[in-house]
C-alpha cells in the first residue's frame, strides 16, 4: 500500500511538471529541430496543404517523396519544390584546415514523385516499396491526403461513405503486416528499428467535434485521431522516445474543399475561415519542436474543451448560436447544384 501510494504522489509530481513544461513552452518558443536531409513522404502532396507542406519541407532542405493521385497535379508541386531547392544551391564556405577559408559543396535536396491512390491498400504496398527502393527509409511521415462527399448522410451513395472513410482514416493503416496498423505500417518498422522517426496526422477540428451534414467525414477523421493517439500510446508503451508524433487539426481552412460552409454572419468575422499558408506555419512549428498535438486557432483547445465538459443540450444551444449547427448546408446545396448541373450537362 506504502508503494501505491508513493508512486501516486511521484504521478502527481509528474503531472504538475507536465503543466509547468507545457506553460513555459507557450512563452519560451523551443528550438527547431532540423530537417535537411531527411526523407520527408507527403501523402495528397498535389494540392492544398500538402502542396505547402512540400514547400515548407523544401525550404528546409528536406528530401521529399510526394504522392498523389493526380500525376499533373503532383508534378507541379515538384516543379515548386525544384525551383525552391535552386534557390537555396549556392556554395556554403567554412574555416578551412590551415586557416583559410574553402568552398564546400552545397547540399543537393531531391524531390521523388508517385502516383499513388492511399484508398487502395496494394496501391499503397507496392508505392512504399517503390520509394523504399528508390530512396530509402522515410524519416518524415506527413500523412495528409484527404476527400469529403458533399451529401447529407441519406442521400449519400454508399461507395461514396466507403470512400472517404478509406482515404481520410483506413489511410493511415496499411503496408506490411505487423502489429501497429497503412502508409504508418509501410515504414514504422524501420522506424521502429532505429528508433527515429515523426509521424504527422493531418486531421481536422471535425475529428474533435462534429456538426449537421457531414457524418462521414466527421466519422473518417474521429477515427484517424483515435488511431494517432493510440499509436502515441503504443510508442511510449514500447519505449520508443525517438519517434514523434503530431496530431494537426485545424479549424475549417479556405482550400475550396468545403467552399460555401457558413457559420453566423456576425460571428463570421471573428472565426474566418484560415488561410492555408497561416494553418502549415503553425503546423510547421508543431512538428519541428516535436509538439504532440496542434489546433489552429486557439480557441479550438477551448472548444474542444468545454465539448467534453457540457452536457449536449448545453452544446446544442452553443451551435445553434454560433450557427454552427447547419454551417455546412450551404456548402451541401452548391455540392449538389453543382453535381445536377454536371449530370444535366452529360444528358444524364
Amino acid at each position: 500500500m506504502m508503494i501505491i501510494i508513493a508512486e501516486f504522489f511521484v504521478v502527481i509530481l509528474k503531472v504538475l511538471w507536465a503543466f509547468l513544461t507545457a506553460g513555459a513552452k507557450w512563452i519560451v518558443r523551443p528550438k527547431e529541430k532540423s530537417v535537411a536531409g531527411q526523407v520527408c513522404l507527403i501523402t495528397g502532396a498535389g494540392s492544398g496543404l500538402g502542396r505547402l507542406f512540400a514547400k515548407e519541407f523544401a525550404r528546409r532542405r528536406a528530401i521529399l517523396v510526394l504522392w498523389d493521385i493526380n500525376s499533373q497535379s503532383n508534378e507541379e508541386t515538384a516543379e515548386m519544390v525544384r525551383q525552391i531547392y535552386h534557390e537555396l544551391d549556392t556554395p556554403v564556405t567554412k574555416d578551412g584546415p590551415v586557416g583559410g577559408v574553402e568552398e564546400v559543396p552545397p547540399f543537393q535536396p531531391q524531390v521523388y514523385t508517385y502516383v499513388c491512390d492511399v484508398g487502395k491498400r496494394e496501391s499503397v504496398y507496392s508505392t512504399a516499396e517503390k520509394v523504399r527502393r528508390e530512396v530509402g527509409e522515410v524519416d518524415i511521415l506527413i500523412n495528409n491526403a484527404g476527400v469529403v462527399s458533399g451529401h447529407h448522410l441519406l442521400e449519400c451513395p454508399d461507395e461514396l461513405i466507403e470512400r472517404t472513410m478509406v482515404v481520410n482514416c483506413h489511410a493511415h493503416f496499411w503496408p506490411q503486416p505487423m502489429m501497429i496498423p497503412e502508409t504508418t505500417k509501410a515504414f514504422l518498422p524501420k522506424m521502429l528499428e532505429l528508433n527515429h522517426g515523426h509521424i504527422v496526422t493531418v486531421a481536422s477540428s471535425l475529428g474533435l467535434f462534429s456538426t449537421a451534414g457531414v457524418e462521414d467525414y466527421c466519422a473518417s477523421k474521429f477515427g484517424a485521431i483515435g488511431f494517432h493517439e493510440s499509436l502515441s500510446h503504443e510508442l511510449k508503451a514500447s519505449e520508443k522516445d525517438g519517434i514523434s508524433m503530431t496530431l494537426v487539426c485545424p479549424y475549417l481552412v479556405d482550400t475550396g474543399m468545403f467552399k460555401g460552409c457558413r457559420i453566423r454572419k456576425e460571428i463570421e468575422p471573428f472565426l474566418p475561415p484560415l488561410k492555408p499558408e497561416f494553418c502549415v506555419k503553425q503546423a510547421m512549428r508543431a512538428i519541428l519542436t516535436d509538439q504532440p498535438m496542434i489546433c489552429t486557432p486557439r480557441i479550438v483547445y477551448m472548444v474542444n474543451f468545454m465539448k467534453s465538459i457540457l452536457p449536449f443540450e448545453a452544446i446544442v444551444c452553443m451551435y445553434r448560436f454560433l450557427g454552427a449547427d447547419k454551417c455546412m448546408y450551404p456548402f451541401l446545396a452548391q455540392r449538389k447544384e453543382a453535381m445536377n448541373n454536371n449530370e444535366a450537362k452529360n444528358g444524364i
